[in-house]
This record gives structure tokens, C-alpha cells and sequence, in this order.
């Protein structure tokens, strides 16, 4: 990959660069006074103004088409826009899993219907999603799950237990799976739905972090309805879809669109001058290794964004870079807390966001995939090496031996 602009990229980013700097100061935080959490009521309404904003200019998904709120332009351009948007503390955490993950779900399985009745609001910020996958019972091995969903006339019944679920308090809709086949093997009776968070027998409860915040939450399900017409993809083939949206959410982790990482390696060395640590020579020595494995994690990133310009799909190989980002997250947030000290646990005002790195950073190694499963995936579907054997393979959901 050239990292270098074009002519015409140089020229597409000054425009994204002078509309960011025309319309993004709008939507910043503008005193430690405001509620900066993602749940907040005033942090929910800067970044719908974001959305929107983003989504009347085209630069809402900018690859799609014009009828979905894009330009039909290229992935390049895409990251470019990207790029320059990082630039800015702009209220957009809120429609990662929507816009990164479940938006390319239902452009890719979506029908018609579904796609006009979805997509531009989802796009616009008029309606926030969450991804319902995790399950008590089954996390590392999804495809366990025991949520299910039966057909009454032509109506879907869903009952059963969620968790881990991401934003879910706050979430408009949701892209669920179900068991729909007891009797198929486990990952073929499967199917995906779109499900209203709001809907008669959903109940949500927030999970209490250890850093003081609730972004997940465990979902109940207690004879929620649903209609046939918000059957994702095809009845008992829910697992295809749940691959799509899972690729493209490892993607979105790896390349640097999450995995837990509130502090850069810029961030660090900075705080190591500022407390005139940066003359130790063991400072020195984990800085720079630290910055050698971010920018490591950068061109890994970028292989998949190379990969996407190309117009190829999220492959398995969105994995080495989720594992990668995970591992960082957690030395730096270790290596932060060596800098402050205990004023990183007291929580001095130049200090805190350095204690949440630390405290967020074991979410980075389970979230969208433990690293035990994604070094599986990456040991079996990129390096081919042999799969694991699987004691319930050729067997029916109903009859693999499980806890009660």
C-alpha cells in the first residue's frame, strides 16, 4: 500500500479536512461539565446531530449508494474521511455496531423491504443498534446459543438470555439469532432476525463495570413477537449471516475502531516527559516497544483496508489484527499506570483517562472474540493448520450433552 496521497486523495482530504473543521466543533464536548458517557442522554443527542450532519454532507457510508445516503465513492476515500474525522473528539462511539457491523449485514442479506425500511435511518443516526449474539452459555462457541425463536403463524415467538450486549439500554433495534432447529446441528439452525429493543417482554439490564460505567447489558426475552418480514437472511441459515456481521466487526476492532484502547502511545509519551520519566532507560526501552507494536497493528490494519479498496470481503484475517489491539490495549494501559501511580487510581484530572485505559483493557481480550478464539481462527483458517476435533459434529443442537 502507498501511504502516500494522490493528487486527487490530497484533494478529497482537504475537502473532509475543511468540512470537518466547518461543522465538527458543533458536536465537541465543550466543558468537563458535559456528560460525556455513550449512554447519556446529552452525549446521545450531539452524536445523532453528528450522524446527521455526516449523513445530509454524504459522508455518512461513503461507498454506497446515493440512495442509502453515500456518494458511490471508493474505500479509499472512506478511510481518508475516516482518518480525518480521528482528528476530532466527535460523539461517534454510539454507532459503531451499527454503522460498522449490522448496516453491512443488511446491505449484504437485508431484502428490499428491509434495506428502505432501515438503512437511511439507521445511517442518519435516527436509530441506534445493538448486535444480540452472546449468551450465558454460549460466548467463545456463539453457535451454542439456546435463545429461541418459534414460528407462530406469521409471527416468530423469541424467548430466552442475552449478555454482553453492548449499548443495548439505549438501542433502537437489535440483529438477533435464534435457535429455530433443536433437531439440525448446531450451527444450521440458526436464524437471524431484527428485533425491536422496545418491544413487549424485552427487558433490559445494565451490567456494572469495574470502571464505574454499565456499557453492556444482559437482555431478557420473555414471549417477545416478532414478524416474519424481520427474518434476516433465510430461516435456519441465521449462522451465514452471523459470520458476515462478525467479520466485519473484527475488521472494525482490528483496523482501530475499538479494542479498548483510550490511550495512545502518543498519549504515553507524553505523559512520560511531562512527569520527567522519559530518561529512564526502561521507560524508554517499553515506549519504544510499545510504539513498534502500534505501528505494527497500524499496517496490519491497513492490509485489511488495502484488501477492502480491492472490493474484497472481511476475511478471517481481521482476527491477527483484533488479537494484536487486544494485547496492546492491555500494555498500555499497564505501562500508563506505572507513569501516574496512584494518582491514576485517585483519579486526578490529568490522570483519569489513564486509570480507564487499565480498567478497560481486559474487555479488549473477550469483546467481539476471546483471543483463544481468535487465535483458533487464525491458526486454522489463515496459517491451515488442523482444526480442533469437535465432539458434536454430525449431531443434533438438542442432543450435544451441555449443564443445565
Amino acid at each position: 500500500m502507498d501511504f502516500n496521497d494522490s493528487e486527487e486523495e490530497a484533494s478529497w482530504r482537504e475537502e473532509c479536512r475543511s468540512w470537518m473543521e466547518e461543522h465538527a466543533p458543533a458536536v465537541v464536548s465543550g466543558s468537563a461539565a458535559d456528560d460525556t458517557r455513550v449512554g447519556a442522554a446529552a452525549y446521545l443527542a450531539r452524536a445523532k446531530q453528528w450522524q446527521a450532519m455526516k449523513f445530509d454532507a454524504g459522508f455518512a457510508k461513503i461507498t454506497w449508494e446515493r440512495e442509502y445516503g453515500g456518494r458511490n465513492g471508493t474505500t479509499m476515500q472512506q478511510i481518508i474521511f475516516g482518518q480525518e474525522e480521528s482528528r476530532f473528539s466527535v460523539p461517534a462511539e454510539a454507532f459503531v455496531i451499527g454503522l460498522g457491523m449490522i448496516a453491512p449485514t443488511l446491505r449484504a442479506v437485508g431484502t428490499d423491504a428491509q434495506k428502505a425500511q432501515y438503512l437511511n435511518k439507521l445511517l442518519r443516526g435516527e436509530q441506534v443498534w445493538c448486535q444480540l449474539f452472546s449468551e450465558p452459555g454460549a460466548g467463545s462457541d456463539v453457535a451454542s446459543l439456546s435463545t429461541t425463536a418459534t414460528r407462530d403463524g406469521d409471527e416468530w415467538v423469541i424467548n430466552g438470555q442475552k449478555v454482553w450486549t453492548s449499548g443495548a439500554q439505549y438501542s433502537d433495534y437489535g440483529e438477533i439469532i435464534c435457535r429455530t432447529d433443536p433437531d439440525a446441528e448446531k450451527h444450521r439452525g440458526i436464524t437471524a432476525f431484527i428485533v425491536d429493543m422496545k418491544a413487549p417482554g424485552v427487558v433490559i439490564k445494565p451490567l456494572k463495570q469495574m470502571n464505574g460505567g454499565a456499557s453492556f447489558s444482559e437482555v431478557f426475552f420473555d414471549d417477545v413477537r416478532v414478524a416474519s418480514s424481520n427474518v434476516l437472511g433465510d430461516v435456519d441459515q441465521g449462522w451465514n449471516v452471523a459470520i458476515t456481521t462478525l467479520m466485519n466487526e473484527r475488521v472494525a476492532i482490528g483496523s482501530g475502531g475499538g479494542g479498548g484502547m483510550r490511550t495512545s502511545i502518543s498519549d504515553l509519551i507524553s505523559l512520560a516527559q511531562k512527569r520527567e520519566r522519559n530518561l529512564d532507560p526502561l521507560v524508554r526501552q517499553r515506549l519504544a516497544d510499545l510504539y513498534i507494536h502500534t505501528r505494527v497493528q497500524r499496517f496490519v490494519g491497513m492490509r485489511s483496508l488495502t484488501a477492502a479498496s480491492k472490493g474484497k470481503v472481511p476475511g478471517p484475517e481481521g482476527s491477527i489484527g483484533k488479537l494484536s489491539g487486544a494485547r496492546i490495549a492491555t500494555a498500555l494501559g499497564d505501562l500508563a499506570v506505572g507513569l501516574t501511580g496512584v494518582s491514576a487510581i485517585a483519579g486526578d484530572d490529568d490522570t483519569l483517562a489513564v486509570g480507564q485505559s487499565l480498567l478497560m483493557a481486559p474487555a479488549a481480550h473477550i469483546a467481539g472474540g476471546s483471543d483463544e478464539v481468535m487465535k483458533n481462527i487464525i491458526g486454522e483458517r489463515v496459517l491451515g493448520l488442523p482444526r480442533e476435533p469437535r465432539v458434536d459434529k454430525g449431531v443434533s443442537w438438542r442432543s450435544v450433552p451441555r449443564s443445565a
